[in-house]
């Protein structure tokens, strides 16, 4: 008997159909969970910058008796000696060296108007000091700009006046300055003023050579924690919508110790944290992330919580505020 020829084995059209649905489903199950997976290896990314920064915060605090000033920013009546400051360089230079950014923060001055310096120092991204959920090295510097400001004067006349505003790096982490209860209605009490913040990190007022700051005054230690480090917050996010990404004043130089919003922010009553990237809460000063349902937060004593975007303001308030006794 002659032997048989093998036949030669082939896929039918049918049994190709069918291997391409099950790729395409294996690949709709794996896409999410591999998705998922890199946004929680940015959220942990994430966390380890916000807690560098507390626990450079914290060194701070141990070398110099105090935790540094979000800014220098005088009082609504401001009188010699304390009638200097308001357009230095922010607390996130300070802290540069406990970061290992020695070399950078030798190019600044610390007494010296944030725009005198030069861009090339002022657009110099800190890779700590960016989300990696939120941004990349790219996409971190406000440009200059320049804006016309109306404003009524003594005399009860309208005037305007030409504000230049010098770019540089922005961020995604900002000084707890508190919450609202001190005001913002224009008075010698408002929150913003030196001296004012309930928070941790808050403006105060400069001890003055002239024009010339030589101290901050208005100095918050350990001890003045009074509701304690782990229940206080000490930096969180900073809410910004994707549309106002590196626009002032929502995301304005994080250097600039003349943008408030650009390195500080305040939660309570009155601020929620935002809800999503794209939620517009209603204040500049609030905190959020671009995280799913979480917002970051690092307390006094250099721990780190994710904190629901759902919180009521009240709690939020109480962990904004660092001798409410809550």
């Amino acid at each position: 008997m002659p032997p048989t020829r093998g036949r030669r084995a082939a896929f039918t059209l049918i049994e190709l159909l069918i291997v391409i649905v099950i790729i395409g489903i294996l690949a709709g199950l794996l896409l999410p969970a591999i998705s998922s997976s890199r946004a929680a290896a940015r959220q942990l990314r994430c966390k380890n910058n916000i807690k560098q920064i507390a626990l450079a915060t914290i060194a701070f605090e141990t070398t110099n008796g105090a935790f540094p000033p979000a800014r220098l920013e005088p009082p609504l009546d401001a009188r010699p000696p304390y009638d200097c400051g308001g357009v230095q360089p922010s607390w996130l230079v300070r802290i540069m060296p406990f970061i290992d950014r020695d070399s950078d923060f030798a190019s600044w001055d610390l007494n010296a108007p944030y725009g005198d310096h030069p861009a090339e120092v002022r657009n110099r991204v800190v890779s700590t000091y960016i989300c990696p959920e939120r941004r990349s090295h790219g996409d971190a510097i406000a440009p200059s700009n320049s804006s016309r400001e109306y404003f009524t004067m003594p005399c009860g006349c309208g005037a305007v006046r030409q504000i230049t505003v010098h770019g540089g790096a922005v961020g995604d982490y900002a000084a707890n300055h508190g919450d609202l209860s001190p005001g913002a209605v224009g008075g010698p009490d408002d929150f913003f003023l030196g001296g004012n913040g309930t928070g941790i990190i808050i403006s105060s007022r400069a001890k003055c050579n002239g024009d010339t700051p030589i101290n901050w005054v208005d100095v918050i230690r350990v001890a003045d924690v009074l509701d304690g480090l782990s229940n206080t917050a000490l930096v969180g996010e900073l809410h910004v919508t994707p549309a106002n990404l590196t626009k002032q004043p929502h995301n304005g130089p994080l250097f600039n110790g003349e943008d408030l919003a650009a390195f500080a922010r305040v939660g309570g009553p009155g601020v929620p944290l935002a809800r999503s990237p794209e939620d517009s809460p209603g204040a500049v000063l609030g905190f959020g992330s671009w995280h799913r349902e979480v917002c970051m937060f690092a307390m006094g004593d250099g721990s780190v919580r994710a904190i629901s975007n759902l919180i009521d303001t009240t709690t939020l308030g109480y962990l904004c505020n660092r001798a409410d006794s809550l």
